[in-house]
């Protein structure tokens, strides 16, 4: 998929409104965040009257970002003049915020990274070869001519860092690291960063892999896990994201994809999936209705767990046994 950057439209669009509103996809990661507080923010630097809602609420891994408490968990009321939906690859993926603003704004423009975007919306400023859709935002604002400020760099870098798993990923490159490098400049602290969004876990996450753990198995060259509802009530925990444990499991030498099944607590499954450079999971996350990278990508799909399980193994061996794609 090439890109679509409408960036004179999208420009006027924001020029021309009062009232924004800005929203990311369901369970947000950090590039989610990063680019609903670095956007959100610019925007109000911009005179504009901001909303940014996101269903599930702020991380507490992301908290320390500047803005982090402006963020509202619903919509009930308002209107906007226009809705910027950001790093979600389609409508679903927004949540109740996204059904909500998309019924309540007048145009809506669609920014993400993703190469399964389907394209909805109005106005697009869609990347799929930037790293995080922080990277676009960046790109934006350069276009803008907006200043940056270390409110707006704090959460691009924050995209940045956690999308690529620390500058890690195959899609990095040396621009990557030229636009790292300038929102450091204007303060934004790359170790700080790191060490709060990749390098802190709370001890009952790390509970929830003891009771992981032992499901932990090795199909070929595909390394899966999963999580039941009875893990997580044993972590004391609610419907949370796997902590990182499937970036964990994609570390084992003789793995080249990692996959993590999670039990949601209507039955559903949560599929969250890495792979090692040169193998593509997005193709089987798009095949049954998700989405993401080459490298990273998810789904939920109908459940039982062990059904689902099955199908995804089952789709996920022609990946590897495909060798290298490059």
């Amino acid at each position: 998929m090439t890109s679509k950057l409408d960036w004179a439209q999208a420009t006027a669009a924001v020029d021309a409104a009062q009232k924004v509103l800005i929203v990311t996809h369901v369970g947000p990661d950090g590039d989610a965040i990063g680019s609903l507080l670095g956007l959100g923010n610019a925007l109000r630097e911009r005179g504009k009257l901001v909303t940014c809602a996101v269903d599930d609420g702020v991380p507490s891994f992301v908290e320390f970002l500047p803005g982090a408490e402006t963020v509202v968990n619903e919509l009930n009321s308002g209107s906007w003049d226009l809705m910027i939906s950001v790093d979600s690859s389609d409508e679903e993926r927004t949540g109740n915020v996204g059904a909500y603003g998309r019924a309540h704004s007048t145009q809506v423009i669609n920014l993400d990274h993703h190469a399964t975007n389907t394209f909805f919306g109005d106005i697009y400023l869609v990347m799929p070869e930037a790293v995080s859709a922080t990277e676009v935002i960046y790109r934006w604002l350069v276009h803008m001519q907006q200043p940056l400020t270390l409110e707006i760099a704090m959460p691009l870098l924050t995209g940045l860092v956690t999308d690529t798993l620390g500058f890690r990923t195959s899609a990095v490159t040396a621009d990557t690291l030229r636009i790292a490098m300038e929102l450091m400049a204007v303060g934004a602290s790359l170790p700080d960063i790191t060490a709060r969004t990749l390098d802190s876990k709370p001890y009952r996450m790390i509970e929830l892999w003891k009771h992981a753990l032992p499901s932990v198995a090795l199909h070929g060259q595909v390394i899966a896990a999963t999580i039941s509802q009875d893990n997580l009530r044993q972590a004391g925990l609610d419907d949370v994201t796997d902590g990182g444990l499937v970036s964990f499991l994609n570390t084992v030498n003789e793995a080249r994809v990692a996959v993590v099944f999670k039990e949601l607590a209507d039955g559903r499954v949560e599929i969250s999936m890495r792979s090692k450079p040169g193998y593509d999971v997005a193709q089987v996350a798009f095949s049954v209705g998700g989405g993401g990278h080459r490298q990273a990508a998810g789904a939920t799909i109908d459940g039982p767990l062990e059904a689902a399980r099955q199908r995804i193994l089952g789709l996920l061996q022609p990946v590897v046994a495909a060798g290298v794609v490059q």
